[in-house]
C-alpha cells in the first residue's frame, strides 16, 4: 500500500459557533488519518501568528487546503494575515523560495449566494473561479498546483439537515480521496469545481489481492 498524502486543512472562520455548514464540514473530516484540521482563529485568538511553526506545518504536508467562508469575495482576515506573514520571500517564493514547490493546493469555500449569482449576468458578475484568481496565482507563485475548488453555494437556503449532511459527506469523500490518491486527475483538472462531478473524479481504491493470487 502506498504512503497516504499528508493533508493540512487551514480552517478560518471567525464565528464558528454561528455556522451551520462550515461546522458540519469540519466535523466530517476531523479525525481522519493523515489529515490535520488547523483552526487558525482558535490557535491565534490574538492574531500573533507563529510563522516558523506554520512553515513547519506546510513542510510536513503534501496537500494544503484553504477552508473558509467566502467573505467579500476573499477570505476572513485571519487567513489573509496568515498568507501575508507565512508565505515569506525566500521560503514560499523568490530566490531560494522553493519550500512549497510540487505540493497541491485546494480552496474549500461556502457562499451564501447560489450558483446563479456567480456568473456574468448574475448578482456578483463573476464566476467563482474568476473571483478565486488571487488564490490560484498565489499557489502558482509558490510552485503549487491549484486544484478546482470545493464549493458549497446557496448556504442560506440549505434548510434541511440532510442537505448539509450531503455536502459534508462529499467533503469527507474528497479529502479521503486526495489522501489516498484515488483521483481521476485528468477529469479533475478539467472540472470547474471539484464537487460538481464527483462520480467521474473519485475512483474506487484498488482492492488488495489475496496472497495466493499474488503468487499464482
Amino acid at each position: 500500500m502506498s504512503t497516504p498524502n499528508q493533508i493540512l486543512i487551514l480552517f478560518a472562520h471567525p464565528a464558528l459557533e454561528k455556522s451551520r455548514v462550515n461546522r458540519r464540514l469540519v466535523q466530517a473530516v476531523d479525525g481522519l488519518d493523515a489529515v490535520m484540521v488547523h483552526d487558525l482563529y482558535e490557535t491565534y485568538p490574538d492574531f500573533h501568528i507563529n510563522v516558523k511553526a506554520e512553515q513547519d506545518l506546510l513542510l510536513a504536508h503534501d496537500i494544503i487546503v484553504f477552508h473558509h467562508p467566502f467573505y467579500w469575495y476573499s477570505s476572513p482576515a485571519m487567513l489573509k494575515e496568515w498568507q501575508d506573514l507565512v508565505l515569506e520571500h525566500g521560503f514560499a517564493y523568490g530566490q531560494g523560495g522553493t519550500a512549497l514547490r510540487g505540493k497541491k493546493c485546494l480552496t474549500a469555500i461556502t457562499t451564501g449566494g447560489d450558483k446563479e449569482a456567480y456568473c456574468q449576468k448574475g448578482y456578483n458578475r463573476f464566476t467563482i473561479r474568476e473571483l478565486l484568481v488571487p488564490f490560484e496565482q498565489t499557489a502558482a507563485l509558490c510552485g503549487m498546483e491549484y486544484l478546482p475548488p470545493f464549493v458549497v453555494q446557496g448556504t442560506h437556503r440549505l434548510q434541511e439537515r440532510h442537505q448539509v449532511d450531503q455536502h459534508a459527506e462529499d467533503y469527507r469523500a474528497v479529502i479521503t480521496a486526495l489522501r489516498d490518491d484515488t483521483i481521476a486527475w485528468d477529469e479533475l483538472r478539467q472540472a470547474k469545481h471539484f464537487n460538481y462531478s464527483l462520480d467521474r473524479i473519485l475512483v474506487a481504491p484498488e482492492t488488495p489481492q489475496p496472497e495466493a493470487a499474488q503468487h499464482a
